[in-house]
């Protein structure tokens, strides 16, 4: 192949020139993400049950939707939550690799199943099946510049006019605005409601029978007689439209022939549909639309879609609103992947310095770097064509290969230099005799560092998409990269480099300078290995000690999934006692949004009142802090974790609430904050309150615990609940339908939609519900009336019992148990598989019949960190078996694969001296490190073999390929070396990750290298020794070949 090509250079050229088209016209199309999507298909069912405790709730709906979910195909797990709030949710996470769109199917038919057993107010509330992530995208902010417009009108204008257009964007899988659209509030009154004998039914019986719209017909419809000359269309205005109109319903006719109205008996005004939500922008109320991506959205394009909308619908924007977006989370996917691009950059030129400083010829230096461009946009095209995108994890791979790409082409050239120096060879003569040479050792390198990589690409899971990205890239980029060394770079070196001439003379200045110093280097290497093979079993005695070594380091590394990012913003949990109002906790959020703004890192608060990722209430809330530029924060404790910290201490001065400041997970699909995630589950049905004690004796514990920080619930605590007791006796003794008390108490105390009104173009609900004043004392409640069988009004007082209790404001269930969501971190230093493993120490120190299961991010590196070892093991077994294939032995391969123990020792040393964790990063930067490893001694053992059957005796054999290969391994290995520190020195976006992968594959070379070109020679003379039934010399022929190797070294 390499002959072909040497002797048709266009014809290389025109190939390479395709795959620059390819991957040129590939890359304008990639979509870009800040990671591969790694979370598991989430389908949500939301209902909403206004007015029902969390118990209710969760007896009538959740229960029996759940019960329809489980065994449906692919399911994972599944988890319900339920507030007082009356909203509740019901997640199934289902098994990666499943389809999407078959699963919301599945989801709604077995909804379809529940759906007749539910109460009716729930039905008509609708039941919402979504798929899309959990945490947003961005917060669009609508507001008014001059404070003439009110909240409501804001809201009903972003529900109406802005929301449709956001939610048809491609990626958007859910629009949560934080407001409510408009609604017809009719605000009963009791007491005029009793004074004229009426009751809810009445009301609504009333509205509903006014409040219609009629299908009248027409007048000469078909079929018409054929005398009919005219048709129209009849229409009956029957709808009420303004608050007017719905005064004016008629809820009664008294004896004397007046009526009753429903202004009599109600206060009616254009209100909000809920009264849930209410968000602050910078301490100044504004209606917020939080953007949730659809499962397969693109977070970059997504965003700038949201942004060109709304720049685009502010043209028809009334005068008085405008917009902003002051919390965005592509920005940082952005700028971390222009780090890394620019990283990529950096890498190139110093794999660039490196090869002129070995080749000192820019003709030599030039080919290796048109060579690697072009392996990259081959790599490109087929990204393309596998659906990947580019990302952290591909761009890393980008890096990563570029030190392997160029020392294919280093190999050729190097090989192609020495032979038209040494043998006065013409370039076209160097090029064909060179590659006889060593295409057996490029076929043999990129087999073995495909092998390595391969595997990665059919791990399951969440780290599995992470790997797979990785290895189909690394893989892509080696191919061509070995095919580009078998044809263009030959091709290259026949064609561009010149003939050395015959009275070529040593190089002067720096150059001549550094030649000498690798040359003294060579002698040293090869005087000191000759002593080494004398003490062949020594060695291998220290080689056990270092692998030895190596594992023990190893088992001191702490756990972890990711590394935790500075991605520009912190969230602020807000949670103030159970029984708190709303007004309380706007109170509390002012003193949080001061603090925040007076932080100099801070550039914006949007503060969300009554939700958060756990739940909804009015005691809790979220906020999200958005930091100034990384630019801005250069300086040390700048980054978002200590900022955090500090905004943390003075948080906790706020006496009325406990606020907890926290960063991001790296990852959002796979959760909401950063730390574990765990859920303590009953799996021995003892009760909410055997379970909320073993919270509580497992929070107790964890406080103690020094390897742990933070760890809290997270979610409503129980709270005081006033308990009516209905006295079915006195119900029947005074003709009362209980019925008929549950729907008292569900109109005026919780609310009922009756049916719907136009407004503006759209169908708006029409709520009934009593007055604020009506609903503010227990005793209010009491004097609520309920009609009999008589038509008569019993005060409530007669009919039931009240006592105050403390009842659960929130359930949940995590596959099928009760369960507490408690969340946390490690203190510091510590990672989290450290604090994981600690709360599962303290878990079973709980009573019998308490469990535990992780979710979300927590499961993923509890299941990343079970394969890490099978994931070690695959590639090795993958190196040997292409090994012992290529080599047609079982025994040469064993030489190369012991090289491995000297970069693991690299890469733990470099993450344990920086106090790194074992995680996704290290699992990758250790493969890469083996396959590379394999390599160098790959190019020694080759030649070694080579050389052994050409006659050569095995020490002999084994020193001369030492020799031979020592500046091409070091050239290589400090080119790739060189490429990864731009990694390694990261700082800014994304830096975190950067450092990760660059420490472990910078240390695994830089030690491994070192290592191995003193171990890989006695690891060949030890396996051919004992394997090898025909040894071509035993050890005492080494002073013969050394003195060969000597003479050799004098002719030169």
């Amino acid at each position: 192949m390499a002959k072909f090509f040497i002797d048709r250079p266009i014809f290389a050229w025109v190939v390479a020139l395709f795959i620059i088209i390819a991957g040129g016209a590939t890359l304008t199309k990639l979509p870009i993400n800040q990671y591969p999507r790694v979370a598991a298909p989430t389908i949500t069912v939301t209902t909403i049950y206004p007015g029902a405790s969390a118990q209710t709730h969760e007896d009538a709906v959740l229960a029996i939707i759940e019960k329809e979910m489980n065994g449906i195909d692919g399911l994972d797990y599944l988890s319900t939550s339920v507030d007082t709030t009356g909203i509740g949710k019901l997640t199934l996470t289902f098994k990666t690799g499943t389809d999407e769109d078959i699963a919301q199917i599945n989801v709604q038919n077995a909804l379809s199943v529940a759906t007749p057993r539910l109460p009716q107010s729930v039905r008509n509330n609708g039941i919402q099946v979504s798929k899309s992530q959990s945490g947003f995208l961005m917060i669009v902010v609508l507001k008014s510049k001059k404070g003439e417009t009110g909240i409501a009108e804001i809201a009903d204008y972003a529900i109406r006019s802005v929301q449709p257009e956001l939610q048809r964007l491609d990626g958007v899988g859910n629009l949560q605005v934080f407001g409510a659209e408009q609604a017809m509030r009719i605000w009963l009154d009791p007491n005029k409601m009793r004074s004229y004998n009426l009751n809810t039914n009445d009301i609504s019986r009333a509205i509903s029978n006014q409040n219609l719209q009629i299908p009248a017909g027409a007048i000469g419809g078909l079929p018409a007689l054929a005398e009919q000359t005219i048709t129209a269309a009849i229409t009956v205005p029957s709808q009420l439209k303004t608050p007017d109109e719905f005064k004016a319903v008629i809820v009664k006719y008294r004896a004397d022939g007046s009526t009753v109205t429903l202004g009599d008996v109600a206060r009616v005004e254009m209100g909000l549909q809920s009264y849930t939500t209410r968000i602050r922008l910078n301490g100044k109320n504004a209606v917020g639309m939080g953007v949730q991506l659809s499962t397969t959205g693109n977070a970059v394009a997504v965003a700038a879609e949201v942004r060109n909308k709304m720049a685009e619908l502010q043209q028809f924007f009334p005068d008085d609103i405008t917009w902003a977006v002051p919390y965005d989370t592509s920005t940082f996917v952005s700028i971390s992947i222009e780090k890394v691009l620019m990283t990529l950059l950096e890498a190139v030129a110093l794999v660039f310095i490196v090869m002129l400083l070995f080749l000192q010829n820019i003709r030599y230096t030039i080919i290796p770097t048109i060579v690697v461009p072009i392996s990259l946009l081959g790599a490109i095209a087929l990204m393309g064509i596998f659906g990947l995108s580019i990302n952290v994890l591909t761009m890393f791979a980008m890096v990563l290969v570029i030190g392997i790409v160029v020392d294919d082409a280093i190999v050729v050239v190097e090989n192609v230099e020495r032979l038209m120096a040494e043998e006065g060879l013409s370039p076209r003569d160097a090029a064909h005799k060179g590659m006889t040479q060593i295409t057996g050792a490029v076929i043999g390198i990129t087999v073995v560092l495909i092998a390595v990589f391969v595997p990665l690409a059919f791990f399951p899971g969440a780290s599995g998409n992470i790997y797979r990205q990785f290895s189909l890239v690394m893989v892509s980029a080696i191919g061509f990269s070995a095919f580009l060394a078998l044809s263009l770079t030959p091709a290259l070196c026949a064609t561009l480099l010149k003939p050395v001439r015959e009275d070529h003379h040593e190089k002067r200045g720096f150059f001549g300078w550094f030649n000498r110093a690798v040359k003294r280097t060579t002698h040293v290497y090869e005087g000191f290995l000759a002593r080494l093979v004398r003490g062949a079993f020594l060695m291998m005695l220290i080689y056990a000690a270092i692998g030895g070594g190596a594992y023990l380091i190893y088992k001191q590394l702490p756990g972890s999934f990711l590394p935790q990012e500075d991605q520009g913003y912190i969230m602020a949990s807000v949670q103030l006692p159970p029984e708190a109002t709303q007004t309380r906790t706007s109170n509390t959020f002012k003193q949080v949004e001061a603090i925040a703004m007076a932080n100099e890192n801070v550039d914006s608060i949007v503060s969300v009142m009554g939700f958060s990722f756990s739940g909804y209430g009015q005691n809790m809330g979220i906020a999200f802090i958005t930091l100034k530029d990384w630019a801005e924060r250069q300086a040390p404790g700048q980054g978002a974790d200590a900022i955090a910290k500090r905004l943390m201490r003075k948080f906790m001065g706020i006496r009325d609430g406990f606020i907890f400041a926290l960063s991001p997970p790296p990852i959002a699909e796979l959760g909401n904050s950063s730390g574990f995630d765990m859920r303590l589950e009953d799996r021995a049905n003892q009760g909410h309150n055997a379970l909320l004690n073993a919270r509580n004796m497992l929070l107790g514990m964890a406080a103690k615990d020094p390897r742990l920080a933070g760890v809290r619930p997270s979610g409503l605590e129980d709270a005081p609940q006033l308990q009516l007791t209905i006295n079915r006796d006195a119900a029947y003794a005074k003709g009362v339908d209980v019925a008929a008390i549950a729907s008292v108490l569900e109109t005026e105390l919780g609310s009922y939609y009756v049916n719907d009104f136009p407004n503006k173009g759209r169908m708006q609900r029409v709520v009934i519900m009593a007055d604020a004043k009506a609903r503010m004392q227990p005793d209010d409640i009491m004097k609520l009336t309920v009609p009999n069988n008589k038509s008569e009004l019993v005060t409530l007082s007669e009919l039931v019992s009240m006592k105050w209790v403390t009842g659960p404001a929130q359930l949940n269930r995590y596959n099928s148990y009760p369960s507490m969501s408690i969340r946390g971190s490690a203190a510091d230093g510590g990672s989290s598989g450290t604090a994981m493993q600690a709360m599962q120490e303290l878990v079973a120190k709980l009573p019998p019949g308490f469990g535990m299961e992780w979710t979300g991010q927590s499961l993923e590196e509890r299941r990343a960190g079970n394969m890490s070892a099978i994931l070690y093991g695959f590639a090795m077994l993958a190196v040997f078996l292409c090994l012992a294939a290529l080599y047609e032995s079982w025994s040469i391969p064993f030489a190369v694969m012991l090289v491995v123990p000297l970069g693991f020792l690299g890469v733990v040393l470099g993450i344990f001296m920086r106090g790194m964790a074992n995680d996704v990063y290290f699992q990758v930067g250790m493969i890469t490190v083996i396959g590379l490893s394999a390599k160098n001694a790959i190019l020694i053992v080759e030649f070694a073999k080579d050389l052994q059957a050409e006659g050569a005796s095995l020490v002999k054999s084994v020193l001369q390929a030492a020799h031979l290969r020592f500046r091409p391994i070091v050239m290589t290995s400090m080119a790739f070396i060189m490429g990864v520190v731009p990694l390694y020195i990261s700082t800014g976006a994304g830096s975190a990750s950067q450092r990760a992968v660059g420490t472990s594959v910078f240390w695994g070379m830089l030690v491994g290298t070192f290592l191995a070109i003193f171990f890989v020679p006695i690891f060949y003379l030890v396996v051919r020794k004992i394997f090898s039934r025909h040894a071509d010399a035993p050890l005492n022929q080494l002073k013969p070949a050394l003195d060969h190797l000597g003479n050799t070294q004098e002719n030169e």
